[in-house]
């Protein structure tokens, strides 16, 4: 049994590139000419590519008895290959698609062998049991790659512009702006008490005006977190003035029922900067 196992792999083996070709021209058929012609720049490095991942297969009918070190080398493939179709732009849908191409044109070579060589049906299962767990875990490595790629990808994206959301702006040596835009989540209302903490230092102000002109809803969550933030500056001897309230955001303030004694309102951010710099 092994030496037939070790037979196909070399088959398989030395047809990589042939079916390697067989699987990257039926996943062309029907692509548009734009797609032809990207494809076509890249065309050597991806039937590479396609046929490394079929030689391990091959390499694993012929070392059938390594099973965990085969497992170790597709679950190694599958890190490295999700992660740079992700970061290439591939949609995940589309990338699995070859997964049922690989299926089936292996298990063509292989059919065809058996059926020449006469041999048993033992055989057949035997090959079953190793080449179809190693793709199926193939497309696992593969799948759990690209998220956690994509996931990571997001989430620094998500900061970054969570971090941008939340400038201070200097406008003199001891007066700052913090302009507000969009709606505060408590991410973005811990990455504001943040920056202004540490903006407002580095800067060594004496005011800061948060403008929030731009926040379309002030419920209890972020009028919470605004007094905090209040809090927090006149331990460092910095003093907030809020500008920009709408008469809607002032009548759900009031309606909150929080203590409005320690906040400062001012009606525009002109008349903040006019009174300030007097």
């Amino acid at each position: 049994m092994e030496a037939e196992l070790s037979y196909l792999g070399e088959v398989i083996v030395k047809k990589k590139n042939e079916i390697a070709r067989t699987v990257h021209d039926t996943r062309l058929i029907g692509a548009s000419e734009a797609d032809l012609l990207k494809v076509k720049k890249v065309e050597n490095e991806i039937i590479a590519i396609r046929a490394n991942f079929i030689e391990l297969f091959g390499e694993a009918l012929k070392n059938s008895s390594e099973k965990d070190g085969a497992l170790d080398k597709f679950s190694k493939w599958g890190k490295e290959t999700g992660t740079a179709f992700c970061a290439q732009g591939v949609p995940l849908d589309e990338a699995l698609k070859d997964t049922s191409y690989y299926r089936k044109f292996i298990w063509k070579v292989i059919r065809e062998e058996v059926i020449e060589r006469n041999m048993s049906l033992n055989v057949v299962f035997e090959v079953g049991d190793i080449i179809d767990p190693l793709l199926d875990h193939a497309a696992h490595s593969f799948s759990m790659a690209y998220v956690h790629s994509y996931s990571e990808t997001f989430n620094n994206t998500r900061q970054s512009f969570l971090e941008l959301s939340v400038p201070v702006v200097p406008i003199t040596d001891t007066i700052a702006i913090l302009p507000l835009v969009g709606d505060i989540d408590t991410e973005r209302a811990r990455l504001l008490m943040e920056e202004a903490l540490t903006k407002s230092k580095e800067l060594g102000i004496a005011n800061l005006i948060i403008d929030i002109s731009g926040v379309m809803i002030v419920d209890t969550m972020v009028a919470n977190e605004l007094i905090k933030i209040i809090n927090s500056l006149k331990l460092l001897g910095v003093k907030t003035i809020f500008t920009g309230i709408r008469p809607e955001i002032a009548q759900t303030i009031v309606s909150l029922g929080l203590d409005l004694g320690e906040l400062t309102f001012m009606k525009s951010l002109k008349v903040a900067l006019s009174k300030l710099q007097k």
